[in-house]
C-alpha cells in the first residue's frame, strides 16, 4: 500500500468516527500535511473537540487539551522555571505546548496577554522564556477552536495572531442523514462507554514527514502558479479588478498567505490521489487560507460584505489560466 493509500484509507476511518463533517476532517489533515495550525469556527456540538481528539488517537505522538478561560496565564501554556531549595536552582517544567497535538478550546475566552504566549511557539516552533529558548516538537499542530454564537466574555483574536493561523474554517450543522447515524453512533458509544471507531495501525511521525516531502515535490505549473499569486496580491491592489473591491479592501493578505494557499493547494491535491495541482485546488482552500488575512473597511462593513463575499468576487474575477 503507497503512503497515499495509507492517508486515503485513514481519512475514511476518521469519517466512520466524526460523521456529517468531511470538510473539517479534510482541513485537519491539510494543516498538518501542510505543517500549520487550524482555527475552527462553529456552533457547539459539531464535533471540533472530537475530530481533534480522535486524530491524537490515530497518529504517533502526543495530544492535550487546553481549556482556555479567562484566569489562564502564560506560563500555564508555555511552562515556568521551578526553584529547586535543595541546591539554590531553577529548572523548567514544560508547559502543555510541548505536546504534537494540542486543541487551544474557545481560544477567545482568554486574554490577549495569554493568546500572545502561542505567537512564538505557532509561527518559530521555539518557546523562549528568560534567556534559554527550547524547541518544540517537529511534529507540531494547534487546532484552536471559538464559539461564534455566545460573545459574552470573549477576546478577539488580534491579527497578528490570526496570521498564524494556515487556516480558519467555518463549519456547519450536519445533513439530517448524516445526524441520523450520529445518533445511531451516540447510542453505541453510550452503550460501550468508548468511542466507537475502526482499529488501524497508527500513522506514524515519520510518515507524515515523507507525506510532506512529497507534496513540496507536487508538479505545479507556472501558469497556475502566477494564478495562484494574482489571487493574493489582488487583495492588496484590488483596484485592478474593480472600484468596489478597492473600496471596501484596508488591508490585504500577507505574504504568509501565498505561502499557505501554495502548501494546503498542493495538500488538497495529494490527498485527491493527483500528483499535480489544478485551478479548483487553489479555488476550494482560498477562503479558509484567505478570510482571516483580510481586513475589510468599515463602508465595507456596513454595506454588509464579509471577507469571503471579497474572495468570491476575486476569484470570479479574475481569469483562470
Amino acid at each position: 500500500m503507497t503512503l497515499k493509500q495509507q492517508f486515503e484509507v485513514f481519512e475514511a476511518r476518521l469519517e466512520k468516527q466524526i460523521i456529517g463533517q468531511e470538510t473539517l476532517i479534510n482541513r485537519l489533515l491539510i494543516a498538518m500535511l501542510a505543517d500549520g495550525h487550524l482555527l475552527v469556527e462553529g456552533a457547539p456540538g459539531l464535533a471540533k473537540t472530537r475530530a481533534i481528539k480522535v486524530l491524537g488517537d490515530a497518529i504517533e505522538g502526543s495530544f492535550h487539551r487546553i481549556q482556555f478561560t479567562p484566569d489562564l496565564l502564560p506560563a500555564d501554556l508555555t511552562g515556568t522555571e521551578i526553584y529547586r531549595p535543595q541546591d539554590g536552582s531553577f529548572s523548567f517544567q514544560q508547559g502543555p505546548l510541548f505536546h504534537n497535538l494540542i486543541l487551544a478550546d474557545e481560544v477567545n475566552r482568554a486574554p490577549a496577554k495569554v493568546q500572545s504566549a502561542l505567537l512564538e511557539a505557532m509561527a518559530e516552533r521555539q518557546i523562549t522564556i528568560g534567556k534559554t529558548t527550547y524547541a518544540l516538537p517537529e511534529l507540531f499542530l494547534v487546532m484552536a477552536t471559538q464559539n461564534p454564537i455566545e460573545q459574552e466574555g470573549t477576546y478577539p483574536l488580534p491579527e497578528a495572531q490570526l496570521d498564524r493561523f494556515l487556516l480558519y474554517v467555518r463549519i456547519d450543522y450536519p445533513r439530517a442523514r448524516d445526524e441520523q447515524a450520529i445518533l445511531a453512533l451516540a447510542r453505541e458509544e453510550a452503550l460501550t462507554g468508548q468511542i466507537i471507531g475502526e482499529s488501524g495501525d497508527l500513522i506514524s511521525q515519520a510518515q507524515v514527514f515523507e507525506a510532506r516531502r512529497e507534496i513540496l515535490n507536487m508538479y505545479m505549473s507556472g501558469e497556475l502558479e502566477r494564478y495562484l499569486l494574482e489571487l493574493v496580491l489582488a487583495t492588496r491592489d484590488a483596484g485592478t479588478y474593480g472600484e468596489d473591491l478597492a473600496n471596501w479592501i484596508q488591508y490585504g493578505a500577507s505574504p504568509r498567505a501565498t505561502i499557505a494557499l501554495d502548501r494546503c493547494a498542493r495538500a488538497h491535491a495529494w490527498l485527491a490521489d493527483r500528483d499535480y495541482v489544478t485551478p479548483e485546488d487553489i479555488q476550494t482552500l482560498a477562503h479558509d487560507v484567505m478570510r482571516h488575512r483580510i481586513i475589510l473597511n468599515y463602508e465595507a462593513e456596513a454595506e454588509g460584505m464579509t471577507t469571503d463575499t471579497v474572495i468570491s468576487e476575486l476569484i470570479a474575477r479574475i481569469a483562470v489560466p
